[in-house]
């Protein structure tokens, strides 16, 4: 049955309202049924996907690849019922915190969650840039939705995610433009009798787990009606542009909770600028010159962080 976690272990209970009213909607006995079948003692053990870790020499690829195959081993979630409530609104630190979630439960997810996985188990891959890619399509007189996580590493773009369709999902970090990258999802779309109507591109996230910004989900909106193939590309190879500039100056995606020298200047220099400003405002009005005091350094800190 769809509602029992991986291994036996227990839900919590949040999340098995949410499915008991669910369930209840459409089943009678739903929650009867969900009782039953959580305290049976004869049901078969489901193997647990672990969690990958990684050697520090793993090529990225490689990861990427481990981190697709765990993503692919919860498999994707036919039941109609949201196990995880995930509210793009949420700054990074609550949607990390929901992905260890995923990661204790092991439960059957959809493509939105496969990206905020996705992301959790990228974090300590620095050199790898994420970002979020939105497809809207059109098939027999219905629109549809669907979201992966585009990633960049070494000029070469890919995605990770998780879809009904096997072409929907992973790509290997192989293509030289994100122009091509579209492009070959557009194509697996056609082979699926979709049509592709908007693509939906946001900005690079931070790999701070706690970071209090909020994921950018469509800094570029592109309107595939309203462009001509060429202007499309365009604007797709733009967005790439203004990714690679915003990062190379040191503007994103860095974490507000950190001060944005340190993306361009030694750890020493971002530490010590907010020092010397309160150094000169405690000696204005006595006309002292006191030395810094490096022993209020890590309070300061800490405190940036805690903020």
């Amino acid at each position: 049955p769809f509602f029992v976690n991986r291994g036996g272990l227990p839900v919590d209970e949040p999340t098995w309202e949410r499915m008991w009213r669910h369930v209840g909607r459409i089943h009678p006995e739903g929650e009867r049924v969900a009782q039953r079948i959580r305290g049976a003692a004869d049901l078969p053990k489901i193997p647990i996907p672990s969690v990958p870790v990684f050697q520090p020499s793993t090529p990225i690829p490689e990861r990427l690849e481990a981190v697709q195959r765990y993503i692919r081993e919860l498999q994707y979630n036919h039941t109609g019922t949201q196990f995880f409530e995930i509210k793009k609104s949420r700054p990074l630190t609550g949607l990390m915190d929901l992905a260890k979630e995923m990661t204790k439960e092991a439960l059957p997810i959809k493509c939105l969650e496969a990206v905020i996985l996705g992301i959790y188990l990228t974090n300590n891959m620095t050199t790898l840039d994420r970002f979020p890619i939105s497809f809207k399509t059109h098939f027999s007189g219905n629109y549809f939705r669907h979201i992966v996580l585009g990633v960049n590493f070494g000029g070469r773009y890919g995605a990770l995610g998780i879809s009904r369709r096997e072409e929907l999902m992973y790509k290997a970090p192989v293509f030289r433009t994100l122009s091509e990258l579209i492009f070959d999802f557009e194509e697996a779309y056609r082979r699926c009798w979709h049509t592709l109507k908007k693509v939906k591109l946001g900005h690079c996230v931070s790999h701070d787990p706690h970071s209090v910004e909020q994921i950018e989900w469509k800094r570029s909106v592109l309107d595939l009606d309203k462009l001509t193939r060429e202007d499309f590309r365009k604007e797709l190879e733009r967005h790439a542009r203004d990714m690679r500039l915003k990062i190379g100056k040191g503007t994103g995606p860095p974490s507000p909770t950190k001060d944005r020298k340190k993306d361009v200047s030694s750890p020493q220099r971002g530490q010590a600028s907010p020092h010397r400003r309160n150094s000169r405002g405690d000696r204005r009005p006595s006309g002292e010159k006191k030395p810094t005091d490096s022993k209020a350094m890590p309070d300061l800190n800490g405190y940036q962080i805690r903020v």
